[in-house]
């Protein structure tokens, strides 16, 4: 097995054991177990249990961050914040784990990632403010605060895989299809960007 897909199938691994049992309840040895590989293959490529959560966790990131590219390349608001409300509902659908291993840590006062969140992730929430205050003032947008509209975003588009097994169960017990995840979507964007005065998605 070549070092790349080796290291993809611990990662995958690893986001299921960590979003189970949290940084404390997992084991190398269970991670490895999930991969179906030995013990040994896990400390060759991630010598410590802290060094594998971390990678986990700025996976998670590092897409999250991606489907903010369109912050920077958007022509308003309408645009920008729409297209990033689909990335982000989308990133809740393909890698719920992953999600869940963020948020159980901030919810635990960021014990392993506490520096990632005050420079990552800060010097990131900085410059969308930037970006937001920049449509606020060209009127593109009512003038709300930044900061509380990014946390909204967070909560709202993440919900959908911190808590899918609620969300799963109050859809009668099953997945959300589909046809109802691209419901999910558009709903969320014209409840939000009407609520903030930017609804012209055209």
């Amino acid at each position: 097995m070549r070092r790349q897909e080796a290291e993809a199938l611990i990662l995958s691994a690893a986001e299921k054991v960590f979003a189970e049992a949290g940084f404390g309840g997992a084991t190398m040895q269970l991670i490895a177990d999930v991969a179906s590989l030995p013990k040994a293959n896990l400390h060759y490529y991630f010598p410590t249990k802290e060094n594998l959560y971390r990678q986990v966790v700025q996976n998670i990131f590092q897409i999250w961050l991606q489907a903010a590219d369109i912050f920077d390349q958007a022509d308003g608001p309408a645009e920008g914040i729409g297209a990033y409300i689909d990335a982000k509902m989308e990133i809740s659908r393909r890698h719920p784990e992953g999600s869940k291993v963020w948020a159980a840590e901030v919810m635990h006062g960021a014990p392993v990632i506490q520096d990632y969140l005050e420079t990552t992730l800060t010097d990131w929430t900085n410059g969308r403010i930037a970006v937001i205050e920049r449509w606020i003032a060209e009127g593109r947008m009512d003038p709300v605060d930044p900061r509380h509209l990014l946390y909204m975003l967070w909560a709202t588009t993440q919900h959908y895989a911190d808590f899918g097994h609620q969300i799963e169960t109050l859809n009668g017990a099953s997945p959300l299809t589909d046809a109802q995840w691209d419901a999910a979507k558009a709903n969320v964007k014209r409840i939000i960007l009407n609520g903030i005065g930017a609804n012209d998605l055209s």
